[in-house]
């Protein structure tokens, strides 16, 4: 096979464990839709790469305000590579310990809130960490990792805890251990990650239920849509009432900060 034809066959094989888990996908959104419909909303968290998905649930088109995007650029400003904001410091950062808590404490978290918290393997201190305090805080954590990869990898934490051991629910990208899919001959290293093409289909999926729910339950969603589906003007005043919805959903997680530090 060409390189091409084993990287889209891994991905098939990644799209039958995503489907796999569709039950656990819907049970995630049901938690989601629960914490939206109540005002409240769903944390998203990823260091490194996985901010990727954190921005593929919002904002983006076809998304909707509900989802509280966590995005440290210490964590995950990768352009530069190396030098000032390089990519060895957002590593190092990645696993210090406490950092997790100072980005928490900006905002007010109650047992109405959920979480979805991202790392392939698992094993960086401060997703785990993020993780281990929603749980502190009686928030419902639902983790997206690679499950074959995260049971191969060594924690970075003392204790040798992952984020599966702080998770109510784990979804697994279907990716092998160590990401990459393709082998190539004469090199003796694999290329081609495959977790982000199955956290997509994860991200997407419990999107889409969510907004099922959201909608059988008389609140649809206003989602971000393009001009040339709904129209010029439709498309405006969503964006516009999403993004003033997002504001003010956050405002309450500003207003009481502090208060159940």
């Amino acid at each position: 096979m060409t390189p091409t034809q084993k990287y889209l066959s891994k991905c098939r094989a990644i799209l039958e464990t995503i489907h796999a888990q569709e039950a656990m996908m819907q049970q995630a959104a049901t938690w989601f839709a629960k914490s939206i419909l109540a005002g409240r909303m769903v944390h998203v968290f990823g260091s490194g790469h996985s901010r990727i998905m954190v921005e593929e649930m919002w904002p983006r088109y076809g998304s909707f305000p509900g989802f509280n995007p966590i995005v440290e650029l210490s964590l995950t400003f990768h352009n530069l590579v190396v030098g000032a904001n390089g990519q060895r410091q957002a590593m190092f950062l990645e696993n210090t310990s406490g950092l997790a808590e100072r980005i928490l404490r900006n905002f007010h978290i109650t047992p109405d809130d959920t979480a979805l918290i991202i790392s392939s393997s698992g094993c960086n201190v401060v997703p785990i960490e993020m993780a281990e305090l929603f749980q502190q805080k009686k928030v419902k954590v639902v983790s997206l990792l690679t499950r074959e990869h995260s049971q191969k990898s060594k924690s970075k934490r003392a204790d040798g805890k992952k984020l599966g051991d702080f998770s109510d629910l784990i979804l697994d990208t279907g990716a092998p251990v160590g990401d990459a899919m393709v082998d190539i001959p004469g090199l003796d290293t694999p290329v081609s990650p495959g977790s982000t093409v199955g956290g997509a289909m994860i991200i997407n999926s419990i999107k889409a239920e969510v907004a099922n729910i959201l909608t059988e339950a008389g609140r649809p969603p206003k989602v971000l849509s393009g001009a040339a589906v709904v129209g010029e003007q439709k498309a405006k005043d969503l964006f516009e009432a999403a993004y003033d919805e997002h504001a003010h959903r956050l405002a309450k997680l500003y207003e009481h900060a502090g208060k159940n530090v």
